[in-house]
């Protein structure tokens, strides 16, 4: 899950050694989230959030098979 994150993330920005994967496990819930550098944040995001939204669709793709939700924060 991280892998994927990471590196659609390195791919969209400027700095790409700037990006940071936090995970977080709850019962039944992980919590990925995702840090920047301040100037990159408009490019994951994306227009309308299109970019965020399309990150998070691939994820819950790439995790179907598990039997935990996977929430990606941006910050």
């Amino acid at each position: 899950m991280e892998e994927l994150i990471e590196f659609l993330a390195k791919a969209l920005v400027e700095t790409p050694d700037a990006v940071e994967i936090l995970r977080k496990d709850t019962r039944r819930t992980t919590i990925l989230k995702l840090q920047v550098a301040p100037e990159d944040t408009g490019r994951i995001i994306g227009k309308h959030g299109r970019v965020a939204s399309a990150m998070r669709s691939l994820l819950s793709v790439a995790t179907r098979h598990e039997n935990r939700d996977v929430i990606l924060e941006i910050d």
